[in-house]
């Protein structure tokens, strides 16, 4: 019997490729008789175009062609989407957004001109020559802002500059509850805007071949099937087929990748119309006003609760910034994806959901790492620690009170939860940060001079993401095993994972598999990255194709034995006849099959399997986590000291690669809630537009994380057990963060505090609450 590879921390496998420079980008793949592509950009947050200027620039060497609206227009390139469905209220308004900006701009960095020449310089260059002249109007960027009836007007179609109004839940249940209730919580929050900031910017080569009018899209990218289908059907009015999408490796998304730009259009358009391939790179400074934006989520929430502390409603009236245009999925952050995790994972009877979305002359907001899940989770958690001030129940006791114990349990939003370790990861997470401890390490930071706090969150998330999934495995003429999922890694390690998995169901060393992903010709179709979803709906997708293969492999076994095939059996990489010595390993039932002879009746050359995984089973990933920090009150800078980490995600299929993970979204989780902010000035020019104004987390910023991930509750939802591991840090870190900042302050009187806690912000809380003799501290 082999020894299993499912649950050990192998090396990830793909690492040695990237470790020694073999990795391969958009931006360094060669690619002959390359054109380069360059965006210019409005340099106003709104403003009518009243003329353009072209000719300049087309004069200068090097220049390939100068392209505006007008031309998209002429060849007839239709406009980017907005594919999101949700049951609105209020329908969604998807204004028009072309490819290149179309008589108005409606946000620094909005595309207006596309340059293409022979050198990236040469494009550059000419950007200067471009004449573009501009009737500036006033703007707005704050959503709550926008909603005002005196408030700029985006759109004509979207009266109010209103862009859905969604509910979800019983709002009548929820007000009875508050009646009733002996204390009702209130609390505003926001959620403030970030950017992804991958370390590998967007990037993009379009191709055409003008014998056979097909095109090919090379892209950083993750979905190449949903890519496909927008770009091929909406923009370019194509079959399918005529669209074939490429994503090598991708160095992160965070969910800002998924999504359909401009750039990607404007490619494969000038590649056609000028018979050359054209590649796009995107700047950083590109990069901050160009791409996806995540988060700018304003909420007011309600808590109700009993005179025992138990919690009886919860409501929420939120306000989400779409930005100028309604990106790819841009509502289903704020609706469908927060609305299913509201409430954690506490048992509330009754919860109402409100969110209208808000266009502003900003980026367009989209899914970011969590998408919408981290907007849920820090309301409710933060609205826990109101409640405990406000009732004076102890906030671990409070919780306890209330957390779901019993499964299956069936939320208020009618999300069924099969099993979790909601209690049992809050004890555990107390126990290990040593909580009993603290009153001493505050009392040294006191004598220090220093303000100490110490925050508890839990988390529940909702993973899942698009509920259709495919894959294939098969045997190859070299004896290797292809492995082609529709999912799409950027740094989540499934070329070490799907193989960990597909090694065990086919007794097979782990070096005998070919992981294949990111091409629309590897599989009809695919749903790439998003909803922490890969192992749930590409894992159980993998393990329905090779069971078919397995299936497949027993038939032409028993024809190759002379034997009944019901008295065949696979085990151990071999295919055995029952209550004998009779068997042949699957390798070389694999070489048999290629040749038609070998085969029943029946069945065709090849030994492979397919499968597509439908499934609207969700599982339920979720946790506790602890924080505690130092503030200076003479400079307001906040010192993360500890942190610990107690996690439910089901069985795992390689523990270190899970944990690197969740690592990951804690560190981006950390720049939310002490770092990172999009800033706009009153005429909406970006203010935190590079990394000298928008601070990351770097290695000075984090503590070591102490705790990690707990495997005895696996879920029913999938056949591995799993439950998603990607987002969860970064959907539990900011509220944990946030709590303990705010418990260190409230010896001051402070108890509200938007993210992030930067060192000014502290500072002038500090300050204001000395000035309005709150505290003689």
């Amino acid at each position: 019997m082999r020894d299993r590879y499912q649950g050990k921390s192998l090396n990830r496998l793909e690492d040695h490729r990237f470790l020694t420079g073999r990795g391969t980008y958009v931006a360094n793949d060669h690619v002959a008789d390359v054109l380069h592509a360059h965006v210019v950009r409005s340099p106003h947050a709104f403003a009518r175009i009243t003329r353009l200027g072209l000719d300049a620039a087309r004069a200068l060497p090097g220049v390939v062609a100068v392209l505006s609206e007008a031309d998209l227009a002429a060849d007839g390139i239709g406009e980017l989407p907005c594919v999101t469905v949700i049951d609105a209220v209020e329908p969604i308004i998807a204004p028009p957004r072309p490819a290149l900006a179309r008589d108005f701009v409606r946000h620094v960095g909005d595309p207006v001109v596309l340059i293409v020449a022979e050198t990236l310089d040469a494009a550059v260059d000419a950007a200067e020559a471009v004449e573009i002249a501009y009737e500036p109007k006033p703007c707005v960027t704050m959503a709550t802002a926008a909603l005002k009836p005196d408030a700029p007007l985006l759109w004509k179609e979207a009266p109010g500059n209103s862009a859905f109004l969604f509910h979800r839940g019983d709002a009548a249940a929820v007000a009875a509850a508050m009646a009733e209730a002996a204390h009702i919580v209130e609390c505003d929050l926001f959620n403030n805007r970030v950017v992804a900031a991958p370390l590998e910017t967007r990037a993009a080569i379009g191709f055409h071949d003008h014998k056979t009018d097909q095109f090919l899209l090379s892209v950083t990218g993750q979905a190449v099937h949903d890519t496909r289908k927008v770009l091929a059907s909406a923009v370019f009015k194509i079959p399918l087929e005529r669209l074939r999408v490429v994503v090598p490796d991708v160095g992160g998304g965070f969910g800002m990748k998924n999504y359909v730009y401009p750039e990607y259009a404007l490619v494969l358009w000038a590649a056609r119309k000028l018979g050359r391939p054209v590649r796009w790179v995107c700047e950083r400074s590109e990069d901050f006003v160009s791409s996806a934006h995540g988060r700018d989520f304003f909420s007011r929430a309600r808590l109700a609760l009993d005179t025992d502390g138990r919690f009886l409603a919860l409501e929420v009236k939120a306000v989400a910034n779409m930005g100028a245009y309604l990106s790819t999925s841009g509502p289903i952050s704020s609706t469908n994806a927060a609305g299913s995790a509201i409430g954690g994972v506490y048992d509330i009877p009754s919860v109402f959901y409100e969110v209208r979305g808000a266009f502003t002359n900003t980026p367009p907001i989209d899914a970011y790492r969590g998408a919408g899940k981290p907007e849920a989770n820090y309301l409710i958690e933060r609205l826990v620690n109101f409640a405990s001030i406000k009732s004076g129940i102890d906030a671990v006791k409070l919780r306890r009170r209330n957390i779901v114990s019993r499964f299956p349990h069936r939320t208020a939003m009618g999300m069924k939860i099969d099993g979790g370790r909601f209690k049992a990861n809050l004890d555990d997470a107390i126990a290990l940060a040593d909580r009993d401890g603290f009153r001493k390490r505050r009392k040294q930071s006191d004598k220090a001079g220093l303000l100490r706090g110490l925050g508890i969150a839990c988390f529940l998330e909702t993973s899942r993401g698009v509920p259709l999934e495919m894959a294939r495995a098969a045997f190859e003429a070299d004896g290797t095993v292809s492995l082609a999922v529709g999912t799409q890694s950027n740094g989540q390690g499934h070329e070490t994972a799907y193989p960990q998995v597909a090694a065990d169901l086919l007794g097979l060393p782990i070096d005998a598999f070919r992981f294949q992903q990111g091409d629309t010709d590897f599989l009809p179709g695919g749903n790439g990255h998003g909803g922490a979803r890969s192992m749930h709906m590409g894992g159980t997708a993998l393990v329905m194709a090779i069971e078919k293969l397995i299936e497949k492999g027993r038939l032409i076994s028993a024809h190759l034995l002379q034997a009944p095939a019901d008295q065949v059996v696979f085990a151990d990489g071999r295919f055995v006849v029952k209550s004998t010595e009779r068997a042949i390993e699957i390798g070389k039932v694999a070489d048999a099959a290629r040749d038609a002879a070998n085969l029943p009746e029946g069945l065709t050359p090849g030994l492979e399997g397919s499968a597509t995984n439908s499934s609207e089973l969700y599982n339920f990933p979720n946790g506790c986590h602890v924080a505690e920090v130092e503030i200076d009150p003479d400079t307001g800078v906040v010192r993360l000291d500890r942190y610990t980490i107690v996690d439910d995600f089901g069985r795992l299929i390689n523990p270190r690669v899970a944990l690197s993970q969740v690592h990951g979204g804690v560190a981006q989780g950390i720049g939310q809630s002490l770092l990172e902010h999009i800033v706009f000035d009153p005429e909406g020019q970006l203010l935190s537009g590079s990394f000298m104004d928008y601070t990351l987390p770097r290695a000075q910023d984090l503590p070591n994380f102490a705790g990690g991930l707990n495997q005895s509750s696996p879920t029913k939802s999938n056949p591995l057990g799993v439950k998603g591991t990607g987002q969860a840090g970064s959907i539990a870190a900011p509220q944990t963060i946030m709590n303990a900042v705010l418990d260190a302050l409230s010896p001051l009187g402070i108890n509200e505090l938007d993210m992030p806690a930067t060192p000014y912000l502290v500072w002038s809380a500090i300050q204001k609450a000395r000035t309005s003799g709150r505290t003689s501290k």
